[in-house]
């Protein structure tokens, strides 16, 4: 764990001499942000229509559960900002792919990757670093995005919507299922740049697990498909042991024997 945290440590100091790399986070963070207020709040405010005065959003609004102590308005309110945390999970999955697609070719190209491979420090240990040196810190910024949420759905949602909002759902989605499909889309990021030469490479093959989420949260949406808390907790421990399953490969795949005679 020391040789973890020293490595965290550099990782972190690194992203110090290069903030810009977080501006990706930033952007999705705000861009989560507006969109379910902008659509919630602000389209039937500039339509003068409420959004109970359509049928169809109220009915497909009902898979999110009948909640009888909210009015009409307040249950589609609840359905629609239930929704769009589903970007939260992105946040950290693409604002990271940008410091973990550079993990190792960053490395590399910087001359630093060397002296590190000759240190007593294991391939695990560096992979483990490079992983929770990408996470950390998107996620953080992923958690206070959220804190944001919840303030603005306080004070301009209908009464009782932050109340229903505040449920064992939503703990699960974000602080089980998110970080632990960021940890499967870094990791793949990472063993990936550590075999190319080519950031991009491994940013495109990191960023695919966006495509499932995309597909749940349209399906979501259209009211085919309500993912409950069993459902959500199911997915985040699947999602683990697939994080854990590409650790192993990772290190098998490193070969950090070979690694600095293979690129040239």
């Amino acid at each position: 764990m020391t040789r973890i945290q020293a490595l965290v440590a550099k990782e972190f100091l690194d992203l110090r001499r290069n903030r810009a790399v977080l501006l990706p986070v930033a952007l999705v963070t705000l861009l989560s942000l507006a969109m379910p207020f902008g659509i919630t709040l602000g389209v039937p405010l500039m339509s003068g229509q409420q959004l109970s005065d359509d049928p169809d959003l109220a009915k497909v609004s009902a898979v999110a559960g009948l909640h009888e102590e909210l009015s009409v308005e307040g249950r589609i309110q609840f359905f629609l900002f239930q929704q769009f945390l589903m970007l939260f999970l992105l946040t950290p999955i693409t604002g990271a792919m940008a410091l973990a697609a550079h993990a190792v070719v960053g490395e590399k190209q910087a001359r630093t990757l060397e002296p590190l491979l000759a240190t007593p420090v294991t391939t695990l240990e560096l992979l483990v670093a490079k992983v929770l040196g990408a996470l950390l810190p998107t996620l953080a910024i992923s958690l206070a995005g959220l804190g944001v949420y919840l303030g603005g759905i306080a004070m301009f949602a209908a009464p009782g919507v932050l109340h229903a909002m505040l449920t064992g759902r939503t703990a699960l989605l974000m602080f089980i299922v998110g970080p632990a499909a960021a940890l499967v889309s870094l990791q793949s990021a990472i063993v990936i740049s550590s075999r190319v030469n080519d950031a991009r490479t491994a940013q495109q093959f990191g960023v695919l697990i966006i495509i499932p989420l995309a597909a749940v949260l349209v399906a979501q949406f259209a009211g085919a498909l309500w993912l409950s808390a069993g459902a959500l907790a199911a997915l985040g421990a699947g999602l683990v042991g697939v994080w854990l399953l590409l650790t192993l490969l990772s290190v098998a795949l490193f070969e950090r024997e070979s690694i600095l005679t293979r690129w040239r």
